[in-house]
């Protein structure tokens, strides 16, 4: 039995469906936005700061395992219904709140752990979802293009590992833009009437990033999101980036003359 913390986006519904078609058993805590799990039967909508209900639940299952996957909205703690559990936990999730969103995860990862329950990589029942290295696209990266890619690297490595950036828009070695808050979406959207033509598109785990919780994503409508932006090439991290509609996506890098490789 293993036990789902699942929020918004498709990877968790790609996870779902390998469970499925590997008869693994399941139950679902939704974190989503508006419960879009409810109709599962297997589904718990239940608030975060219910840490006592949450961990009840969790043995009751006799669930020894759990898996974070989507996009968890940052709970507002002022709005949060607590349980004793809760009251007990939520000074240590202020806390972490403070050093980023990845810190929040971390610090549920460590009372989970105290709870005697395993918080395993996201990407545990769905490996096809990630790429080996290598070049997937008839476009290649160009010698300048290697050089900015390590430069971009090293800068995202430099950032701090609980915070929410895990991408990057470089070009010719110089920054473009940093991802925000509102994710890798809304940075391509700001640049998109940017006319440099080296553009290059990295989003990786940064050094010291939590991987069990914490992968960055792309998908085919990263590389739609790319186009517009005039973005020549993608990089992502070998084995620990989640490639969403990876067939259609590499359709579309090709037609499209976007490289995606894997450092």
């Amino acid at each position: 039995m293993i036990g789902l913390f699942l929020g918004e986006q498709k990877l968790p519904l790609e996870i779902l469906k390998s469970l499925k078609k590997k008869k693994i058993k399941y139950f679902i805590i939704d974190l989503s936005k508006n419960n879009k799990f409810k109709k599962n039967k297997n589904s718990y909508s239940i608030n975060i700061g219910k840490f006592g209900k949450i961990l009840e639940l969790i043995k009751s299952k006799k669930c020894k395992s759990v898996l974070f996957a989507g996009n968890i909205v940052k709970p507002r703690i002022t709005k949060l219904k607590l349980d004793l559990k809760g009251i007990y936990y939520i000074p240590r999730i202020i806390k972490a709140s403070k050093l980023g969103d990845a810190a929040i995860l971390r610090e549920l990862i460590k009372i989970l752990s105290e709870n005697k329950i395993k918080v395993i990589k996201l990407n545990t029942f769905n490996p096809e979802l990630t790429l080996s290295k290598g070049c997937y696209t008839k476009l290649k990266p160009s010698i300048i293009d290697k050089l900015t890619i390590k430069k971009g690297i090293e800068i995202l490595n430099r950032s701090n590992s609980l915070n929410h950036i895990q991408a990057i828009v470089i070009n010719n070695q110089k920054i473009v833009s940093f991802e925000k808050r509102k994710g890798t979406r809304d940075m391509l959207k700001s640049i998109k009437n940017n006319n440099l033509q080296n553009k290059l598109l990295i989003k990786m785990p940064k050094s010291k990033q939590d991987l069990r919780v914490d992968l960055p994503t792309i998908g085919l409508d990263t590389l739609i999101d790319c186009k517009k932006a005039n973005i020549k090439g993608i990089v992502v991290k070998a084995g620990q980036n989640i490639f969403l509609d990876k067939s259609k996506g590499l359709q579309f890098a090709n037609k499209n003359n976007i490289f995606v490789i894997a450092k």
